[in-house]
């Protein structure tokens, strides 16, 4: 897949899954712009260009001097809030719903015209395998990322006329810090293998290959999509 003359805005670019695809996306030859609240070691060794930010703030500062075009988005941040309904307070439910599903909204709304200049451009966020198969004790992250859902598709459709296309990745369990503490002991890891019909957890480059993929040119009549990037364990047993 090519990427030259493209610039992608990736949001969460620092570590993880997006520091995977920016990673991908300069190897591709595209122009990346990665977003986060700090610019790690791997993120500078990429050239990528660096913006400050913090999504659960007002982003119209931060992102007011992207390029007039934009040929692609990609929204990473997510959290891990796992407790039993009981114990989560209102403040946990708030929180994942303003990092997963209001900070998509504030980039989006900045994004816009950018999308629209490139004539043929794709939004790819990120929502969890938890949102379609029912998991105990994923109450606060399964609602605000199936909400997530409803978002993207719906703006899928809204978007379509503009030729900006919008889809959604639903990875499991993935290597990355921010799942650190789940993976955080050789019996954790045996047990997060046998859960995928597959036989392992996600990399970084995995959830990260979907998303190169869905930016690019290969994926231009999908839209509206939520794709299942889990090792089979949300259809297979």
């Amino acid at each position: 897949m090519d990427f030259t003359d493209k610039t992608i805005l990736i949001i969460g670019g620092s570590s993880g899954i997006g520091l995977a695809l920016t990673r991908q996306l300069t190897a591709a030859g595209a122009t990346v712009i990665a977003a986060s609240r700090h610019q790690s070691d791997e993120l500078r060794e990429t050239g990528a260009r660096f913006v400050e930010l913090d999504v659960t703030q007002p982003v119209t500062d931060a992102l007011a001097d992207l390029p007039d075009v934009l040929h692609g988005v990609v929204y990473c941040p997510g959290s891990i809030t796992l407790n039993s309904f009981l114990r989560l307070k209102e403040a946990d439910f708030e929180h994942d719903f303003n990092l997963n599903v209001l900070g998509a909204i504030r980039v989006l709304h900045q994004v816009a015209k950018p999308l629209k200049e490139a004539k043929g451009a794709s939004v790819v966020l990120f929502t969890t395998v938890a949102a379609r198969v029912g998991m105990g004790f994923h109450t606060s992250v399964a609602t605000a990322k199936s909400a997530l859902i409803g978002l993207g598709q719906s703006l899928a459709a809204e978007w379509a006329p503009m030729q900006i296309r919008v889809n959604l990745v639903a990875p499991s369990l993935t290597d990355t810090p921010l799942a650190g503490r789940l993976l955080a002991s050789d019996d954790k890891r045996e047990a997060a293998r046998k859960r995928h019909p597959l036989g392992r957890f996600g990399q970084p480059d995995d959830i990260a290959a979907s998303a190169l993929f869905l930016l690019s040119d290969e994926s231009s009549w999908m839209t509206g999509q939520v794709l299942g990037i889990d090792g089979g364990l949300s259809t297979l047993r």
